[in-house]
């Protein structure tokens, strides 16, 4: 679908938001790099200076635990720095006025919550990097007392109640995807009678399924990135540009 002007494209937007009865966000890493939080994908990103470290690889070798918690430290001084930007504001509002029922996000900042939406009506497909938990028993735990005696003497951090292994909260490459936060995307998607893509390649499935899953459902797609994606042609309307200027005009919000 060729994409509109941006006028007549927001105002589209606005059009869409006031006629639907339950919308549904799905967010990407777009959103969030308008609060400087970089998109680990992109030249320059993480993945680009570092091999990323496999779910199995962190499993067996306390060499690996170690490297982990190593660019822990190191990407946290960004990320949990970052604080919400006008497009987050936009869709705490949406959400806080029922028109957004709930946010599906490939994002691990928690920058949704920190923006006011609560945290049960944001689905973490990806997991979250604000706190950690045990891989066994899922206990969770704070980050500042792992990182602190982690950066004193190289502690790998061990569950007090069953003596398991602590990971981020995030999943990692080879790690399964969350069942509960995959199935509550789906309900949400298929509830859905206006679904908009914000800030996400649409590339990283399963997650990118879900739109493609709420178009064949019957609600109208809403595509919203700054590049084209390769699910713009199935969009109801495509808007091309930054998150927060677009979805802050579209929810009068500054």
């Amino acid at each position: 679908m060729t994409a509109l002007l941006p006028e007549a494209a927001i105002e589209s937007l606005k059009r869409a938001l006031e006629a639907s009865k339950r919308a549904v966000v799905f967010t990407g890493a777009g959103i969030s790099t308008e609060s400087g939080i970089p998109d680990f994908r992109s030249p320059g990103g993480l993945w680009s200076q570092y091999r990323p470290i496999e779910f199995g690889e962190f499993l067996a070798s306390a060499e690996a635990r170690a490297e982990y918690w190593r660019r822990k430290i190191e990407t946290d001084k960004v990320l949990l720095k970052a604080e919400p930007n006008r497009g987050h504001r936009a869709i705490a509002k949406l959400v806080r006025t029922g028109k957004i029922s709930s946010v599906i996000t490939q994002n691990i900042d928690g920058l949704h919550q920190s923006s006011g939406i609560e945290a049960a009506k944001v689905i973490e497909l990806h997991g979250n990097t604000t706190y950690a938990t045990c891989l066994d028993c899922g206990e969770r735990y704070e980050l500042a007392p792992i990182k602190q005696a982690f950066q004193a003497d190289g502690t790998l951090p061990e569950c007090t109640d069953c003596l398991g292994i602590i990971k981020p909260a995030t999943i990692a490459f080879g790690q399964a995807m969350p069942e509960a936060a995959m199935r509550q995307a789906e309900m949400e998607t298929l509830a859905a009678d206006l679904f908009i893509a914000a800030g996400s390649s649409l590339v990283v499935y399963p997650a990118a399924g879900f739109p493609v899953l709420a178009k064949r459902n019957g609600a109208r797609l809403v595509i919203l990135n700054r590049e084209a994606t390769p699910l713009d042609e199935f969009a109801d309307l495509v808007l091309r540009g930054e998150i927060g200027p677009i979805l802050g005009t579209a929810a009068n919000v500054n």
